[in-house]
Order: C-alpha cells, then sequence, then structure tokens
C-alpha cells in the first residue's frame, strides 16, 4: 500500500461538510447595523446564505475566517455574488454595537450583515444550529475573556435549513469553489 500527497489538494472537491440531517434555523430576530430587525428565516431571501458567529475585538480566527469569505465572494462572478448573503452575528453583544459591527464589516464589504442583540438571544439563535457561544467576562485589565464560540461557517439554504458546515480553516478559493457548486445545485 501506497499514500499520495499533495500540498494543494484537488481545489475542486467539495471541502465543506453536508449535513445528513440539516440544522433548522430559528426564527429568532436580532438588531443589524442598521438598527432593523433581522431574522435568517423572514429577512434571508437568497438561494445561500453564510452565517459566521464572531467578534469585532478577536485577534485571530475572526479576522482569517472573514477575510477567507471576503475573498470567496470576490472570486464569484456577479450573478452568484447576487445569490449569496453573508451575516456575521457577533458573540460580543457588550462592545459589538450597530455601529462597531458596521465599521468593522465595511472592512471586507459593504454588504455584510452583521447582527447584535442580547447575549441570551444569540444563544438562542446558535444553539439548534450547533452554534457554541459563551458568555464574556469582563477582566481586570478592562478586556473580555470571551471563553470560546465555534468557529464555524454555516451555510442555510433557501429552505430555512443549515446544510454544510466549513471548518475555519477553510480557504477562500475552498469557500468559492462550494459556493459554485451549492449554487449550481439549487
Amino acid at each position: 500500500m501506497f499514500l499520495l500527497g499533495a500540498c494543494g489538494g484537488d481545489s475542486t472537491e467539495f471541502a465543506g461538510s453536508r449535513l445528513d440531517e440539516p440544522y433548522q434555523v430559528p426564527g429568532v430576530a436580532l438588531t443589524d447595523t442598521t438598527g432593523a430587525p433581522y431574522s435568517l428565516t423572514e429577512d434571508t431571501d437568497r438561494p445561500l446564505t453564510l452565517v459566521f458567529f464572531g467578534y469585532t475585538h478577536c485577534p485571530d480566527l475572526c479576522p482569517l475566517v472573514m477575510s477567507n469569505l471576503s475573498a470567496a465572494l470576490n472570486q464569484l462572478d456577479d450573478d452568484q455574488r447576487d445569490d449569496v448573503d453573508l451575516v456575521f452575528v457577533t458573540t460580543d453583544p457588550e462592545r459589538d454595537d450597530e455601529a462597531a459591527l458596521r465599521d468593522y464589516l465595511d472592512g471586507y464589504g459593504d454588504d455584510i450583515v452583521g447582527l447584535t442583540g442580547s447575549l441570551d438571544t444569540i444563544v438562542e439563535l446558535g444553539e439548534p444550529m450547533h452554534v457554541y457561544v459563551n458568555d464574556g467576562k469582563k477582566l481586570p485589565s478592562g478586556g473580555y475573556d470571551l471563553g470560546g464560540h465555534t468557529t464555524a461557517v454555516l451555510g442555510i439554504d433557501a429552505s430555512d435549513e443549515a446544510v454544510v458546515v466549513w471548518s475555519d480553516d477553510t480557504s477562500a478559493t475552498e469557500f468559492a469553489n462550494d459556493i459554485e457548486t451549492l449554487l449550481e445545485e439549487s
């Protein structure tokens, strides 16, 4: 027996994990960056919605994932891009108000939806989709220990079901290839 190895791998291989039993997306409403209520079930009407839970003060994984998502969307043609929503849900609502979210997200693209609300409501949204969110503890230094949150990206279809999960180490090219595949299938 022998093993084959390669640095890049097949760029057309599906990188995400397709869910045999999709997660139902709850109709929980949060607040978008304009101050309006926003629900992943009522306010998304595109064939694919990408959802990432993170926070604006994250030093490592959140900016990496958001950069890869933004770069992936830039690889799509205009028609494909029009079929995808990208939603960022804060896991740090104490500091991530509407203005802070908009400022942060504009660094990745001006059409990204940012959502905030009470931590309890954010947890209520995330739990049915298997997203872990731990409440933050204020440190004596003035910063926060957010404990942790799931760093996966969810792909929600037009039926309001999370059908795909991507890990935080998915590259922009892998995201773009998977998005194209999902759009072709829809």
